[in-house]
């Protein structure tokens, strides 16, 4: 076993280290009592994005279905391990934040092996595609013709027993009112700067439905991909959505969000970055990550070869490796390859996908695991109010 020490606050586990660890197979976590407790599963889907929500009243929101495509099947099969492993039997709301082939590609795949009570998005697709298009006009309105349709706005809540569950930005707008217990003055607003509007990866990423979700002392925000530039509309001249214990990581960890007006000003406790091998963890995007006041810790999907040793997070804190391990990570980022049909894959994870898990109780406290190697950590309640 070859362990390969790097720095950035901690130690970095070496990719020999990594895989060793997960010979074992999964690591099974203890359901909570129902009840007590919210459970949050942040599902591998290379770089696509699923994150399952599970209320102590037993009802369910899964935000976003992984890829499409040839990926569907093997997306869709690791988000139903986490319904399993949840005990669901349905999914009772399924938000997609915008309609990019990472996060609704499985949809059809994965609404076919489990009923979906109620589909959620922010309205028509503003980016042309031929895929997503036909997608839209026959198979989506044949899944919601037996169940539920919502197109959200900015300023609903959606119906969760036990849940304060807020949706704060949707189809390119953003709550203007703040949410209750916030709306103080966002001191990093005045030293943003606005990026070009052809830097945000796609205008479907300015839709992206974003949540803001309160159980008890526990808070947490999940926004898709919403870009910089909105982040900006959504948190000057007022933080409009307060702090946050937990934050899963917009957009991937890509620099086209992750502005300081957001990640500094929601200040979140923990941190998940739902990223690939090779998709998300920018140094750029890293840093302002890692410089958030009160950042305990960044849990990560993947190491990130775009971050190399300098910015990824401690190996402990990763869940997921790859196939073909090298025997050390390199210290210095890659660059990343050109964009377009010539550019390599990015490196191969077909084996089992592992999910990090959070269980929150209403006093504030939460635990975080990577289930790949049954690394645990407890966040006990901070004091101090949402604003």
């Amino acid at each position: 076993m070859r362990l390969s020490i790097g720095y950035r606050s901690g130690i970095f586990l070496s990719g020999v280290f990594l895989c060793s660890l997960g010979l074992a197979g999964p690591v099974r976590v203890a359901h909570a009592q129902t009840g007590k407790t919210l459970e949050i599963y942040v599902v591998d889907v290379e770089g696509g994005n699923a994150t399952l929500f599970v209320s102590p009243s037993g009802e369910s929101v899964l935000i976003d279905t992984g890829n499409g495509g040839a990926a569907a099947p093997r997306d869709a099969g690791r988000i139903m391990a986490a319904v399993k492993d949840a005990g669901l039997t349905q999914i009772d709301n399924l938000i997609t934040t915008h309609w990019h082939g990472d996060h609704f590609g499985g949809m059809a795949e994965f609404a076919g092996r489990i009923p979906v009570r109620n589909f959620i998005d922010h309205g028509p697709n503003v980016q042309p595609n031929p895929v997503t298009d036909a997608f839209l006009q026959t198979t989506y309105p044949e899944l919601y013709s037996k169940a539920k349709h919502m197109v959200a706005k900015p300023g609903d809540k959606l119906s969760v027993t036990g849940l304060d569950w807020r949706l704060v930005s949707s189809a390119g707008e953003v709550i203007t009112e703040p949410l209750p217990g916030t709306g103080k003055p966002n001191p990093y607003c005045a030293d943003f700067k606005p990026k070009d509007k052809n830097d945000d990866g796609g205008v479907e990423n300015t839709m992206s439905v974003g949540s803001v979700v309160t159980f008890g002392k526990f808070r947490m925000a999940h926004l898709g991909d919403l870009t910089w530039n909105k982040e900006f509309n959504m948190m000057c001249p007022v933080n409009r959505i307060g702090t946050v214990d937990l934050w899963v990581v917009s957009h991937h960890g890509q620099p086209m969000s992750n502005s300081e007006v957001l990640v500094h000003a929601i200040q979140p406790r923990v941190a998940i970055l739902n990223n690939g091998t090779r998709k998300g963890g920018q140094p750029s995007a890293m840093k302002i990550i890692y410089s958030a006041p009160g950042l305990e810790d960044l849990w990560q999907l993947h190491f990130s070869l775009l971050s190399g040793q300098e910015y990824t997070a401690p190996g402990m804190f990763i869940a997921n490796t790859i196939d073909d391990q090298q025997d050390v990570m390199p210290v210095t980022p890659m660059t990343p390859p050109q964009p377009g049909p010539g550019a390599p894959p990015p490196p191969a994870h077909n084996g089992t996908a592992y999910w990090v898990k959070v269980s929150a109780q209403m006093d504030g406290t939460f635990t975080v695991t990577n289930t790949r190697n049954g690394f645990s950590k407890t966040y006990k309640a901070r004091p101090g109010s949402t604003n």
